[in-house]
Order: C-alpha cells, then sequence, then structure tokens
C-alpha cells in the first residue's frame, strides 16, 4: 500500500543532469506516480546548442507541462509558431521545438510532464 503523502526536495534531487557548456542542470525527483524536473537554464542557454547534442534530434522531442518560476524564455515550434514565457506562466510545450533564455537571469522551469529521459546521457 502506498503512502498518501509523498514529500520530496529539489535541494536533494534524485538525479542532476548538466547541459552542454555549464549552461544549466535538469534536477529529478520521483513522485511515486512520475518524475518531476527542475531544470536551470543560464543566460546564453538554447536547446539546439546545449541539449542537441545528448538527445540526438533535430529538434526537442519532448512534450512538456510545466511551470515558470524565474527568468524568459522564447520557445519555436517546428513550424514557426513562437512564445515567449515567463515568471507565474503555465506552459504545454508540444514535441518539435527549440528553445532559448530571453535576457540576463536564469531560467527556471518545473516540468511534471516532458523530463524523465530529458538531457540523459
Amino acid at each position: 500500500m502506498m503512502s498518501g503523502l509523498v514529500r520530496k526536495n529539489f535541494d536533494a534531487p534524485e538525479e542532476t543532469r548538466p547541459f552542454e557548456g555549464d549552461t544549466g542542470h535538469l534536477q529529478l525527483v520521483g513522485s511515486g506516480t512520475g518524475v518531476v524536473g527542475r531544470a536551470t537554464f543560464q543566460p546564453g542557454w538554447r536547446w539546439s546548442e546545449h541539449v542537441k547534442p545528448i538527445a540526438g534530434t533535430d529538434s526537442c522531442q519532448s512534450a512538456h507541462v510545466g511551470y515558470f518560476v524565474s527568468g524568459r524564455m522564447t520557445v519555436v515550434m517546428d513550424d514557426g509558431e513562437e512564445m515567449e514565457y515567463g515568471p507565474g506562466d503555465f506552459a504545454v510545450m508540444a514535441p518539435g521545438h527549440d528553445a532559448w533564455v530571453v535576457g540576463d537571469a536564469p531560467c527556471v522551469f518545473l516540468d511534471w510532464q516532458g523530463f524523465a529521459d530529458y538531457a540523459r546521457r
């Protein structure tokens, strides 16, 4: 029987995956029903430069459902649709996109769907 309460802390993640070029990292915790991730993207981070070499795909093929804690990020879909996200924004992103940090502040994003295999080496 599973407990009715789960407590995890991103200050003690179960796994950390660094991005290329020291441009940030992904921290993962298990929720009992899946993986939740907190990604910190440093200024200058861009998926096509700092995760594409790890993923080996032309664009990000992860679907994301999450929340922007801080910083700003632009996401552009393979078909050209583009959106900028910032603090307090809830986001749904389908597979097939590039993304990059906007501005000089780190971008922190919590994701309940797409980080299980993201940036896995």
